[in-house]
């Protein structure tokens, strides 16, 4: 599953809370400084995908007449365009290669400057951190069913989009996260 915006802020959350209930990493700055730093990289990585996606459908629209001339599949067009160009943008496309590299960023950051210290070695903190954004991942596909079924069964009717619908949503959703143990 991919990372989307709406989940950065309970990711840093998860890992933040990881990284400080770890016995083997000493932590330096407060925990929502680490938060704040860590939902910044996450947002980053997104932001790279969300331009790749950007330049890759601007190219296919250039091309909109010959595509639909050849009667082409739009969407395998823009994975193929997205595969292509993913090194260019920096943008990795499996799933785990990702999430490593982005438990990288991560702990690199947190190392340089100064907002953890460990003395293991830096692959066992690497691994807290992206099993702290796998599990989460995992766990959302499951809360976020849960709170839209509580939702569809409220009394009043509430209309995805609007404000009142979103207040509601992220307070059930971060109640069941906190069920399952993920925030």
């Amino acid at each position: 599953m991919r990372i989307k915006l709406h989940h950065t802020k309970y990711i840093a959350r998860r890992v933040a809370r990881d990284l400080v209930n770890c016995d083997f990493v000493e932590i330096r700055k407060t925990k929502e400084e680490i938060i704040q730093e860590i939902e910044r990289i996450l947002v980053e990585d997104i932001d790279n995908e969300h331009d790749l996606d950007e330049k890759v459908a601007d190219i296919l629209e250039e091309q909109e007449a010959e595509i639909e001339f050849l009667n082409a599949d739009y969407r395998q067009l823009f994975w193929m365009t997205k595969k292509r160009m993913a090194n260019e943008f920096g943008v990795i496309l499996n799933n785990e290669d990702r999430f490593s590299d982005i438990a990288h960023k991560i702990l690199d950051f947190l190392w340089e400057e100064d907002y953890i210290h460990y003395t293991c070695s830096d692959n066992q903190v690497k691994n807290v951190i992206f099993t702290s954004i796998d599990e989460f991942l995992k766990g959302f596909e499951k809360a976020d069913g849960v709170v839209f079924e509580k939702i569809k069964h409220y009394k009043r009717k509430l209309i995805p989009g609007t404000e009142e619908y979103d207040i509601v949503y992220n307070r059930l959703y971060e109640e069941e996260l906190i069920k399952r143990g993920l925030m």
